[in-house]
Formats: structure tokens, sequence, C-alpha cells
């Protein structure tokens, strides 16, 4: 795209350099190219051969016999570099698309057949090579318009109709931008890699030089000028009325597409807005997920240089600071891929821990970042709109809501039914203070202070592990009461005297408990499904939340209904149990919290994964699990020697 001289014999020299370029990649004696180097000049051929070659062969005859000997020459070359790749699973069948798209070239086959030959090669040369496609932050068009102008426009002419002032005399012509039919063809990923490597046997050359984030600046910007004002105005209207969130829902599906793959789909009016205005997809900026490949680039960096507690750390926070944040969405929609990311990520952690080669490491994120692509997909193709937003909205209210209502709604049933109307400032001073710290740790953490996700999970499990003492506590009080001596002087208790303040401290303490250990991380899993639900979606997430919040309103009504119908010995024995559940439960949850929180190991078991009831399949949790379960059995025992004396 940068200037060349215009003297036929210094046109031929910097041909002759750049030419050398694909050959440098087969000669290894030359220089040392690395894998992704061979992996991404084998795309950018095949990209070349999907969009040059109907135009040069056509109804079984060469138009150009040049340009035909070049697309033969760019098959058997991505053949001969996909060969030199690393062996991997899928290298065989690579292979073998690769002979099969040289034979339909040498038989002269249709156009559109070699086309999708190449194009379902270089995809599959991207997915096994995990060869980098899309921009890791929001392209900026005005850089790339300033880039055009600086390094382009001599040749491709200020608005790009290949009209520059030295575009005279190049073989062959410099591009024209608003060409549609051979621009219709082009991917963004196709320009982006065209300025990369630039072009073998032509004045363009590389431009490896300038920083990624450039040059994918600049291919945005060149691959906006195919489109017109109308076609950019259809699509965002399109866009708006919530076309295309499938299908061009983040980065890697906009730069991946040509226009002409999105033709039958109605959808390249679509592609041309967001192409103009990829800021229209900013929710990806803060897609959780690029958070947690970031942490994994970062643990296998630490890892390699032999800093394992940083390694550690990023693994910890690939999971807590972005998988996490999607996982109710993902729940919805693929549980089984979501509990597959969860066991791969520990897996990672227990790796690391275990002082794993880094190969191994790099082989594990390699596999979690396979799946968090498969997430995406299914995140994108269940476009968070509509029924999905509404049930992942109303899900996470009522699995992180739950434990607390019905712990709240056994604390209020007793009250009422004891007719101790002085324990209700207690009670209510409990979860009310919970709201407003629970606020206050949500603003201080977003606008004050930055609070690491494993911070948060520890102080859940902190709180988690405390509420169950508590509630032992209550429980076991409770218990005591249930039995028909105890009863009676409790009663006598009630009506001579007030009874002990430490009790209801202690209803204070698990209703404030109860409340404040999930509702920062609510808040958090409400901000993340605000996002990726979008302004077609963020009515159902409201709608998701009203419906659990009547849900839950209804579960408490149901308790304190049947809690009437109970003689008072037994609805003590009963809330008494309901009570040591929960305990069984936030000793489960909380130790799992600090597992993810890399504060406790985590030994894997096969064993099933129920975080309703706080089981988790490891050693560490069910051990506290069964430890709360055998305090239990004491309390009772203990209960009834004495009510027995």
């Amino acid at each position: 795209m940068t200037s060349t001289p215009l003297t036929r014999l210094l046109s031929s020299l910097q041909m002759l350099v750049l030419g050398s370029m694909i050959w440098l990649v087969g000669c290894p004696h030359a220089h040392a190219v690395t894998d992704e180097e061979k992996a991404q000049t084998a795309v950018h051929m095949l990209d070349y051969v999907s969009v040059d070659y109907p135009e040069f062969v056509q109804d079984g005859k060469i138009l150009n016999p040049e340009e035909y000997e070049e697309q033969l020459e760019f098959a058997t070359q991505s053949a001969n570099l996909i060969s030199e790749l690393p062996a991997v699973a899928q290298q065989a069948e690579l292979l073998e698309q690769a002979a099969t798209l040289r034979e339909q070239i040498l038989a002269k086959a249709e156009g559109d057949a070699v086309s999708a030959t190449a194009n379902r090669l270089r995809l599959a040369v991207i997915q096994a090579y995990k060869v980098t496609v899309a921009p890791k932050d929001i392209p900026d068009l005005n850089r790339g318009a300033q880039l055009f102008g600086e390094t382009c426009a001599a040749c491709h002419g200020a608005n790009g109709h290949g009209d520059g002032p030295l575009a005279k005399g190049l073989e062959p012509e410099p591009s024209n931008f608003h060409d549609q039919d051979r621009m219709r063809m082009r991917s963004i990923y196709g320009l982006y890699n065209t300025i990369t490597l630039g072009v073998n046997g032509t004045p363009m050359q590389s431009y490896a030089q300038l920083p990624e984030a450039d040059r994918w600046s600049l291919a945005f910007y060149v691959s906006s000028l195919r489109a017109t004002d109308a076609q950019k105005a259809a699509g965002k209207a399109a866009w708006q009325q919530g076309r295309g969130k499938a299908e061009l829902g983040n980065l890697k599906q906009l730069v991946m597409q040509a226009p002409a793959e999105l033709e039958q789909a109605g959808l390249s009016d679509v592609q041309a807005y967001l192409t103009a205005q990829p800021s229209a997809l900013q929710a990806v900026a803060v897609n959780p997920l690029n958070i947690s490949r970031d942490k994994l680039e970062a643990t296998l960096s630490a890892y390699r240089k032999g800093d394992e507690s940083s390694a550690r750390q990023h693994a910890i926070s690939a999971y807590l600071e972005g998988f996490e944040l999607v996982e109710n969405s993902l729940d919805n929609i693929d549980k089984p891929l979501r509990l597959d990311i969860e066991r791969h990520m520990m897996d990672l952690r227990s790796a690391i821990a275990g002082k794993a080669s880094a190969e191994d490491v790099e082989t594990l994120i390699n596999q979690i970042n396979d799946l968090l692509d498969e997430a995406d997909e299914r995140l994108a193709s269940g476009s968070l709109i509509g029924a999905t937003a509404f049930v992942s909205s109303l899900l996470i209210l009522l699995r992180e809501g739950l434990e607390a209502i019905l712990i709240l709604a056994a604390l209020s049933a007793f009250i009422s039914k004891t007719g101790r109307r002085d324990a209700l400032p207690y009670f209510h001073l409990g979860w009310i203070l919970a709201i407003v710290l629970g606020g206050i740790t949500w603003f201080v953490a977003s606008y004050l202070l930055t609070i690491s996700g494993a911070g948060r999970e520890m102080t859940e499990g902190i709180t988690a592990l405390v509420a169950a003492a508590m509630l032992l506590y209550v429980g076991y009080w409770l218990h005591s009461k249930s039995h028909a001596h105890a009863w009676q002087q409790f009663i006598s208790d009630h009506v001579n005297a007030a009874l002990n303040k430490r009790t209801w401290w202690a209803i204070a303490g698990v209703s404030f408990l109860a409340v404040y250990r999930e509702l920062f991380e609510v808040i958090l899993f409400y901000q993340a499904l605000w996002t990726q639900a979008g302004t077609e979606g963020q009515g159902a997430v409201v709608a998701g939340i009203v419906a659990a919040a009547v849900l839950l309103a209804l579960l408490s009504w149901a308790i304190l209904k049947f809690s009437v119908r109970l003689p008072l010995g037994k609805f003590f024995a009963a809330t008494a149990g309901l009570l040591a559940l929960m305990a069984v439960v936030f000793a489960g949850n909380g130790f799992a919290a600090l597992q993810e929180a890399g504060i406790v190991a985590a030994d894997r078991l096969h064993f099933i994964s129920l975080p309703l009831l706080g089981i988790h399949p490891t050693i560490q949790t069910l051990a506290a699990q069964g430890i709360v379960l055998a305090l239990i059995v004491a309390g009772m025992l203990i209960s009834r020697k004495q009510e027995k004396h």
C-alpha cells in the first residue's frame, strides 16, 4: 500500500524482494519462522484462492494463465506448510482437504466449489492451530483512516478507488476497495492477513512492523469503504431490531465472514454497519470470557518463567473474574459445557500446584481456550434476549436467594409462633443491615476500590462458614426446646422473663449473614447479565428478577402459613432440622468458595455436584459437611440425653 518507484526496474526489484517472503517461510535455513507464522501464511494463501480463483477460471476455461498458475502454487504451498506444522489430531484431515483443493484447481473446477473448499480448509487450519483471528479490543477506525492516508493512499487513492498518484505502471493494479464484486468476497480477517503478510509477486508489501491493533484498525477501515451510507443505515436499523446477534455477536464472528457468506441470511448490511461502527459490539470489550483468556495467557507466561505463585493467581482469576460471571447464562444453554470448563480450570490449578511441566500446563490452557470458544459460540447462538435472558435472570435470584429466604422465613415463623415481638428488631436489623452493607460493598468495589474475584470468594466463604456455625447454635437451641419437658420450661421462661438476649443477637447475626454472603455476588452476576443481554434483553432481565422475587415471597408465605398449623414442639423440631440442613449447605459452599479463591486445596473426586445442597466433588468440601453432620448428630444425642434426665 505504500508508495513504490515508478520505474519498472525498481518496481520489479521490489516485487522480487516481496516474493521471497513465502520462500523464507518454506526454507528452514533462511530465518527462524514460527509455527504461528506458517499457519498464518497458509491461511492467507487459502483466503486468496477463495477470492481470486472464481475470477480467473470460469466454465472450465482459464481466463488468465499467470493467475491460474499462482492459484495452483498457493494451493501447493499451503499444503506444504500444513505438513510442516506440529502434529495435531486434525492434521491428516487437513492434508486431505489440501489435496482435494489442488485436484479441483487442476481439474479447473467451478469457482464456487473451489472457494468453498478453500474456505473450509482455511477455517479448519485456524481452529486446529489456534491462529489469531480477532482483535483484542474494539478497532479504532479513525486511526485506520489516518494509517490509510499515510501508507496506502499513494497507491490506492485517497478514497480507496485504486487511483493513487503512484498507481500508474504497477502490476497488478492496486485494488479498488469499492469494487463490490471483489470486496464481497473479502473478510476483514483476510484484509488483516494481507496487511500483515503482504502479497507475493506484487508491490503490496508486509506491514507486520505495525502494532497488531493498528493493523486491525486499518483492516476495518479498508473493509468499511465498500459500503454505502444507505447500506450502513439499513444495517443499523436491522441490528437495533435484534437481527444478526447470533451470527455477528462478537468480533471473531464479524471478522471471519465475508459479506458474500452473509447475503443469504440477509445480514450483509448489518455487517457493513458493524464494520464501520464496531463500538456497537461494545459488550465484547467487557466479555468475561475475554478476561478469562487474558488471565490464562498470563498464567502460561508466568509459569514458563518459573513464577508458580503468579501463575496460580492468574489461573484463579481466570475463573473468578471471567468465567464465573457467565456461568448462570451458560448453565441455561449448555450445562455439561459449563461443568466441563469448571473441571478443566480446577485441573489447571491442580497442575500448577503439582509442578506439572510447562507443556502439560499449555495443553490444559489450550483445552480451556477451546472450551471458552465453544462457550462463546453457545452464548452467541443463545442470544441473551427474550426467554434466555428471562430464565437466566430468574435462576440467578432463585438459586442465590433460596438459602437466604428459607432461613429468614424460618426465623420469622419462629418469632411469630412464639409471640416474641421483642425479637423482631433484632431480626429486621440483620437483613436490613446486610442489604445496606451489600450495596455499599458493591459501590466501593465498582467505583472506589478493586475487589478481586478471590477477595469476593474469600468473603463469601468466610461468611458462609460463620453462618454455618451460628445456624448450628440456633438450630441446637431450637432442637433442645422441641421436647415436652424443655418446652414447658421454655413457656415458663417466656411468660415470666425475657429470653436470653444472646439468642436474639444470634438470630440477628444469622439474618445478616444469610443475606450478605450472597448479595454482593448476586449484584455482580446481574451486572454481567445486563451487559450480555443488551438493550433488547434488559426488559427480560427485569422481568426475571420480578418473577423470582414473587416466587421467593410465595415460598416465605407458604412456610409461615404451614408453621401456624404445626404444634409448637414439632415446629421447633422442623425449624431446627431446616437450619441444620442449611448449616450443612453453608459448610459445603463455604469451603467451595475458599477453594475457588485458592485458599483451600481442592482434591477432586468422582462424585455428584449439587451446589444447591452444598455438595461439591472434592475431598475438602465433603469432609467439612461430614464434620457438620457429625456435630448435628452429637447435638441431637446430647439433647436426648438431657431430656431423659
